[in-house]
């Protein structure tokens, strides 16, 4: 095995997780983040006392990568209810997940969100995927979506008063256009585990994976310009020879520094717009959606409510997604935001006050996943990629990206080593 570092570029959690994996085998590497903090989009801002995740995020703790990974008793999970509340024609109605949640049954069959048929379908593809192994989903003919919900047979009631605004706020696309494959993936994980945070944030998570790390392999303020052949150059002019070089960055970074070696991708963009209120407007840790599909709220939840370290006491914090990239300022945004809280909450909400807007251009890559058999990590000869723009969006792919990259350089280091 070489004795030069590997070079990763990137510190969000495709970085951090090939640099583990690096570390667990003894092999030498530098990791190199642009910002000043470990994450990429997985990051916590403490702000006035308020903890804001930088975009809504959540973690499903039955993620194979990070059930393998991650400590999950010290980041203290703190779960939303299985299922979900719906604001439709100024009511909310729950829809629970009743296998799950006892005494939700009658409700959750009764509830006009969609019909008896609908939630019978529901049980149907709950209890199939289940018992469906994660490389068969992977390997299945590819569809959209929406044509997979409309094989399964469910309603145009349904799917535009549940599937959409719930997974618009999963996959970032109300339209119900990405693949079929991720849907099935991610709707698994969230019948076999918990929608959850952790109690101190999502942000907790890289924090936990750095600190695993050695830090003086570890290099923050440190943006790359360019890459050569198994070297970087960060923007002070500073040139680095490695072993290896890993692009754990998000993807169009990743085009930029290697152009021509990635496909073209678009991304879905977002917005996350936070409010604080004196009091939670809907009690308990639920994930609110906006049934009517009026613009500007796709989703809506009360993070104080899921874990009360997200605010201090005697405050509530909202978090609210409003999909794409939107061509209005953050004060119309906050406009638009405010005047739909008003509909759903009454007139105290105009008092409500705004903290924060983050808007994400790249949130998720808008990728047709491949099965992970055909989505090699190389590049080219010492060149790697990382992250989930590689397979699949999300945290789970991020994390299984980074290591698998950091074993195709293992190995093609200790073949070039076992060669000379």
């Amino acid at each position: 095995m070489a004795s030069d570092p590997v070079l990763i570029v990137g510190g969000g959690l495709a970085g951090l997780c090939c640099a583990k994996e690096l570390t667990e085998k003894g092999v030498p590497f530098t990791l190199f983040e642009a910002s000043d903090g470990w994450g990429g989009r997985v990051r916590t801002d403490e702000f006035e006392g308020f903890l804001l995740d930088r975009g809504f995020q959540v973690y499903l703790t039955a993620y194979p990568e990070g059930l393998r990974t991650l400590d999950y008793p010290a980041l203290d999970f703190r779960a939303f209810q299985p299922g979900a509340t719906v604001r439709l024609s100024g009511s909310f109605q729950k829809l629970t997940d009743p296998w799950r949640v006892r005494g939700e049954m009658l409700a959750t069959l009764t509830s006009p969100v969609g019909s008896l048929r609908d939630k019978l379908r529901l049980r149907a593809l709950r209890s199939r995927l289940l018992r469906t192994p994660d490389e068969q989903i992977f390997a299945a003919e590819n569809h959209t979506t929406m044509w997979l919900l409309k094989d399964c047979g469910f309603s145009p009631r349904m799917i535009d008063r549940f599937f959409r605004p719930f997974l618009g706020g999963v996959m970032l696309d109300s339209s119900l256009q990405p693949s079929s494959r991720m849907f099935e993936f991610v709707f698994k994980m969230m019948a076999d585990g918990d929608t959850a945070v952790p109690a101190k944030g999502m942000g907790e998570i890289p924090k936990q994976l750095a600190a695993k790390l050695p830090a003086d392999s570890l290099r923050l303020n440190a943006r790359v310009a360019a890459v050569g052949e198994r070297s970087v150059t960060l923007e002070s002019g500073e040139t680095v020879s490695g072993a290896a070089v890993v692009l754990a960055c998000e993807g169009p970074e990743a085009q930029r520094l290697a152009p021509g070696r990635l496909p073209p991708q678009r991304f879905r963009g977002v917005a996350c717009v936070y409010y604080t209120a004196p009091e939670p407007p809907i009690e308990g840790p639920w994930l609110v959606l906006n049934g009517n599909n009026q613009w500007p709220i796709n989703n809506l939840a009360v993070m104080s409510e899921v874990s009360p370290a997200y605010a201090p006491e005697g405050q509530a914090l909202l978090s609210m997604s409003v999909l794409g990239k939107p061509s209005q300022t953050d004060e119309e945004l906050q406009r638009g935001v405010n005047a739909q809280l008003m509909r759903w909450f009454g007139k105290d909400a105009k008092h409500w006050r705004h903290l924060r807007t983050y808007r994400i251009p790249y949130a998720q890559p808008d990728t047709v996943p491949a099965p992970l058999d055909q989505t090699s990590p190389r590049l080219a000869p010492g060149l790697y990629a990382a992250g989930d723009h590689r397979y699949m969006p999300s945290i789970h792919f991020a994390m299984l990206g980074g290591r698998l990259a950091a074993e195709a350089a293992m190995a093609d280091l200790s073949g070039a080593s076992a060669a000379v």
